[in-house]
């Protein structure tokens, strides 16, 4: 009894530091390309037709949807190539000002996309990433566009340390036009020093485990 009864403090013990840790970490930070495991395939919509209509949309195990429901959204080829976006791609062609959400195949750390504006001068915030863990708002970053090289835009890249499962992507007011395009994301995968408390703690549980049955002998 006594054994099972460290055990069981030992293992609840370990479980609460590493989940104070992790609360104590929860945070939202930008992310680049390079920041992706070569696992995270940009999807493209290479192979969706032209006027694909978006909200509703399933490409890469990712559901796409538009708060403004059909007809703002479709796969078309504006505004062309740029640094980050390669036709087709998604792109407004009706109201600009509602919210393209992203329901994901599961829980990531790391989401990303490149993104063009209809404008050829600097734009603050010319896109926001909103975050969720089901309905948990886990954080968000908003993000400058430039020319790239001639519209503005760029790449949005977030990275959090809380896992989640859906995303909003929202543009900024008064922009006649978006388009959106190598969209990728990363699953779950702990930090290294989460796997080395871990491990350590089970080693602790195994050396506790040995000591008391040979005390027990």
């Amino acid at each position: 009894m006594v054994f099972g009864g460290n055990v069981n403090y030992t293992r609840s013990l370990i479980l609460a530091v590493v989940l104070s840790v992790s609360t104590a970490q929860a945070s939202v930070v930008f992310a680049t390309p390079g920041d992706f495991p070569g696992s995270a395939v940009p999807i493209t919509f290479t192979g969706q037709a032209d006027g694909t209509e978006v909200n509703g949309l399933t490409v890469g195990g990712v559901l796409f949807s538009y708060s403004l429901g059909n007809g703002q959204v479709i796969i078309d080829g504006g505004p062309g190539p740029t640094n980050n976006i390669s036709p087709p791609n998604v792109v407004t062609t009706g109201n600009p000002n509602g919210i393209l959400t992203l329901t994901l195949p599961g829980p990531a750390v790391l989401f990303g996309y490149g993104y063009a504006i209809l404008n050829q001068a600097v734009v603050l915030n010319a896109t926001t990433i909103t975050l969720f863990s089901g309905v948990t708002n886990v954080g968000s970053l908003p993000y400058t566009g430039v020319p790239d090289p001639t519209f503005a835009g760029g790449f949005a890249g977030i990275q959090s340390t809380i896992p989640f499962d859906r995303v909003q992507l929202t543009f900024a007011a008064a922009q006649p036009a978006w388009a959106v395009d190598n969209i990728r994301f990363a699953a779950e995968v702990p930090e290294p020093s989460t796997i080395l408390f871990i491990l350590t703690g089970s080693a602790g549980i195994f050396w506790l485990r040995r000591r008391t049955l040979r005390g027990s002998r």
